[in-house]
């Protein structure tokens, strides 16, 4: 079938999808912020170390939800290239020593004063940007191999790849997801998709059976009781979170598996506090609200007037969404461990800045979709197949 623009008139309605998104946010976001008083209370630099720092992320994700949400988007687009080789520039810097902070043997960060930045998280945005434009401005040749395959999976390739330096399995694997679904939403073949992930699942196998402690991290997890107190650690200890927060939960700072039993649990580990603490009726609320998000994003979809806002919408939806599917598959044990935020919810600047980014899209959307959008000069917006 063919991409249209939506030509129906704006709709007023009481409760737009896009305000259902916003207030499942806000809500997450501050039932994150309840929670991570008790997550961060074995902190050495105090009980409220990590919530103040989160604070801080969330004003900043405030304001570049704001910013975003008030940004237009397709003057933003004549700019896309500059975003692009923006972001990976700062990839290729978190790599240099001196300049990027290594942590536990990654190199994933900037130090911009007391502030650190994970830079692949906000790179995420700069693909789900560029790769929109991209498709958007080729969409009448997405049927040829070179042009609308070749080119921009190379442009997927080489974020992906630059991530995996760092290495960050989890957002390499998260990063080449995303843009091979924004491929096929735009039109790609399945004949060039389907070869394209066989490769890259065989590729993450090898750089796994290559690294010996993401290899022993796997191993842990296929034996999860024998490997208990060794690889399969964390996960354990999540599980027991889950078990012994029951269904009420012990009650907020009554938790005890964040003091010195569950690791990392301010951040990739915050849901399972969340269980011990609240029990299992929270622990639902949450996946019902990122199931909300999900559900109101595809409904309001159907409304985008061209191709690149259709794109870049659904790229802002589905790094909310498959990061909450990755995250809360890890610490539930239905996927191997890996380290990856719970979106407005864990502990972490780069999260709930690229969060609010992502919102402001999706706000922005909401304000400017109901208008009718002439095309940027040189930007051709007409049908594509998908």
């Amino acid at each position: 079938m063919e991409f249209r623009p939506s030509t129906a008139p704006a709709r007023s309605a009481a409760i737009s999808p896009v305000t259902v998104i916003v207030v499942c946010a806000i809500t997450l976001s501050l039932l994150g912020l309840t929670v991570l008083f008790s997550a961060s209370a074995p902190s050495t630099s105090g009980p409220f170390f990590y919530l103040k720092k989160q604070l801080i992320g969330f004003v900043l994700a405030i304001t570049a939800c704001v910013v975003m949400s008030r940004m237009n988007l397709d003057y933003l687009r004549r700019y896309a290239w500059h975003i692009g080789i923006g972001f990976v520039v700062l990839l290729l810097l978190v790599l240099i020593p001196g300049i990027g902070r290594q942590v536990n043997g990654a190199r994933r960060w900037l130090e911009l004063g007391p502030v650190r930045l994970q830079v692949s998280e906000l790179a995420k945005f700069g693909l789900v940007f560029c790769l929109a434009h991209y498709l958007a401005l080729n969409q009448t040749r997405l049927a040829e191999f070179k042009r609308g395959y070749a080119y921009p999976l190379a442009i997927i390739g080489l974020f992906t790849a630059l991530i995996v330096k760092e290495p960050d399995f989890g957002t390499s694997a998260l990063t080449l997801a995303v843009g091979l679904l924004l491929l096929f939403l735009a039109g790609a073949r399945w004949r060039y998709i389907l070869p394209t992930l066989a490769l890259a699942v065989a590729g993450f196998a090898a750089l796994v059976v290559n690294n010996p402690n993401r290899l022993r991290r796997l191993l842990a997890y296929l034996d999860l009781e024998a490997n208990k107190s060794g690889g399969a650690y964390q996960l354990y200890q999540s599980l027991i979170a889950f078990a012994v927060g029951g269904a009420d939960g012990v009650g907020i700072g009554q938790g005890r598996q964040q003091i010195n039993f569950l690791p990392e649990a301010h951040t990739d580990f915050i849901f399972p506090v969340l269980g011990e603490e609240l029990g299992l009726g929270f622990t639902l609320a949450v996946v019902v609200l990122f199931t909300t998000i999900f559900i109101a994003g595809m409904i309001h979809l159907r409304r985008a007037p061209n191709l690149f806002q259709f794109l870049l919408t659904s790229g802002a939806l589905l790094l909310i969404c498959l990061q909450s599917i990755i995250n809360i598959g890890v610490v539930t044990g239905l996927l191997p461990t890996k380290g990856m935020s719970l979106p407005f919810i864990s502990a972490g600047i780069s999260n709930l800045l690229l969060m609010g980014i992502l919102v402001g899209v999706l706000i922005n959307s909401a304000r400017t979709w109901g208008r009718v959008t002439l095309p940027s000069r040189g930007l051709q917006l007409g049908s594509v197949g998908v």
